[in-house]
């Protein structure tokens, strides 16, 4: 008998339909001898329906408030699932994230996980219960409803195999599992057998929207061995974990990401600390920077170039101007731009890799704005309209290495 955590995404519970078939997955699972926990998010669009309403009463309304309202999705969605499983014949408890046991910061919309107290899970999987909880939702020290952002629901499945060492973390999407290239825009796209925690992680981070980038930074730390795989579709899927043998792997994967804004900053005084100031206030602010350039400048002063999310630009341009030592100067922001990687641990022993991605780039006809490296990433900001042809262009290039 093995635990087994199973999350599945709003797409996977979108309808009357699709919840029944996660509710066959699910008691097949549990049929077969083993313990399940399922996590769930909320139906299909729900999340961006909720959203929509709250902006049509209230543009600026409080991030406690708006967690009081995206909580609800989650909760639909387990109780419907829960029904499901009931239908099928098999013992089931919905639990809202705070029931689970879920303890988090303060931080409304994006909150982190202090703590998963598992008790009432536990109690009720002696019971022989299926335990359906909701994802992407905890409780504050202050029992304020709060949620973990985006994606959220994947951190809260890892949360639960770590707190009680699962066998597996299974995580359902509407692909069959982690792709070198997004199957639906690259045709000729390979999906992987396995994939190191570090190459998911940056895949996460840098657009791919297969797992949520927090959700693996979780399972790397607590040595959670995910599974990546379809509810649609009954086949193995991939697996994350810890890879020893590297030599062969080059390239893993080439993504893109257009939630991207550029903020230019003209003739900044070339003194000390210049940098620190404009990071360190944007920091404090909880914006999140990427890619950073610096110009050589003239006449003592340089420019200062960077990227953030478009859900902070406006924030970040209204901090930067709000400096005294920005006084006058130019900030421009575009939102027309994106980022393309490719992400492989074999890059660290391999070199030419930036130069076979660049001339892909070249050949397309795409111009290069900004670079940023490491050991396993390269990344470019470009145009946005050029995002998908310059994603096929660099997958083509290495695909004779990814067979």
């Amino acid at each position: 008998m093995a635990l087994i955590v199973q999350k599945f995404g709003g797409s996977s519970v979108a309808d009357a339909a699709r919840v029944m078939n996660v509710a066959s997955i699910v008691t097949d699972t549990y049929r077969a001898g083993n313990d399940v926990v399922v996590v769930v998010s909320a139906q299909g669009d729900t999340t961006d329906d909720l959203i929509a309403k709250a902006e049509e009463i209230n543009p600026k309304a409080s991030r406690r408030e708006m967690d009081m309202l995206l909580a609800s999705g989650e909760q639909i969605s387990i109780a419907l699932l829960a029904m499901a499983i009931e239908k099928l014949g098999c013992p089931v408890c919905s639990l809202l994230g705070w029931q689970a046991g879920f303890s988090t910061n303060s931080t409304h919309g994006s909150a982190r996980i202090k703590k998963v107290s598992a008790e009432r899970i536990k109690m009720e999987i002696a019971k022989k219960n299926i335990v359906v909880v909701a994802g992407f939702q905890g409780l504050n020290k202050y029992d304020d409803i709060t949620t973990l952002g985006r994606g959220g629901s994947d951190t809260s499945a890892v949360a639960i195999a770590a707190a009680m060492q699962a066998d597996r973390c299974q995580i359902f999407t509407d692909v069959e599992g982690v792709y070198t290239a997004d199957p639906r825009k690259v045709p000729n796209a390979k999906k992987l057998e396995d994939i190191s925690y570090d190459e998911m992680l940056e895949l996460a981070t840098l657009g791919a929207q297969v797992l949520n980038n927090r959700s693996v930074e979780m399972a790397k730390k607590y040595n959670v061995q995910l599974e990546v795989l379809s509810s649609l579709v009954r086949k193995p899927g991939t697996i994350v974990k810890e890879v020893s043998s590297m030599e062969k792997m080059l390239v893993r994967g080439v993504t893109k990401d257009t939630n991207v804004a550029r903020i230019t900053i003209i003739g900044v005084q070339n003194d000390p600390g210049i940098a620190y100031k404009i990071f360190g206030k944007l920091a404090a602010k909880n914006i999140n920077v990427d890619i950073i350039l610096q110009s050589v400048g003239r006449d003592n002063t340089k420019d200062i170039v960077f990227t953030t999310t478009k859900a902070h630009a406006e924030e970040c341009v209204e901090v930067l101007q709000g400096l005294d030592l920005l006084a006058g100067l130019k900030i421009t922001c575009e939102t027309d731009v994106a980022k393309v990687s490719v992400v492989g641990a074999g890059m660290e022993s391999h070199p030419g890799v930036a130069a076979k991605m660049f001339e892909a780039l070249f050949e397309a006809d795409i111009n290069i704005q900004m670079i940023a490296t490491s050991e396993i990433k390269i990344s470019v900001l470009i145009d946005a309209k050029d995002a998908d042809k310059a994603v096929s262009a660099i997958h083509n290039a290495f695909i004779p290495v990814l067979n």
